[in-house]
């Protein structure tokens, strides 16, 4: 499912406009960038977590070369899924 897919079930699922639907869906998007950004989490019962994970520096190797590369520290978002998700997509 793509962005306008997920737009049209949306609208269709809660009476709202595509247009509606489509501020909604930017507007979390949106606002759980920023969280992510400021180092927050943000957590939904039943659906999942997302938070920051800080990846740690390490070496790695050009598959074309095979020279060593060191790879920078970095942070990178996760979604961990929620036990009524799981549930969900286990059945």
């Amino acid at each position: 499912m793509n962005k306008a897919e997920l737009i049209d079930a949306v609208a269709k699922a809660s009476g709202l406009s595509k247009a509606d639907s489509d501020r909604a869906l930017g507007a979390i998007v949106e606002t759980v960038t920023k969280t992510l950004k400021k180092g927050g989490t943000v957590a939904l019962v039943g659906f999942g977590t997302f938070k920051v994970s800080k990846r740690n520096a390490r070496t790695g190797r050009n598959p074309q070369t095979g020279a060593a590369i060191k790879i920078a520290a970095r942070k990178v978002p996760r979604f961990s899924a929620g036990k009524a998700l799981k549930d969900a997509v286990a059945k």
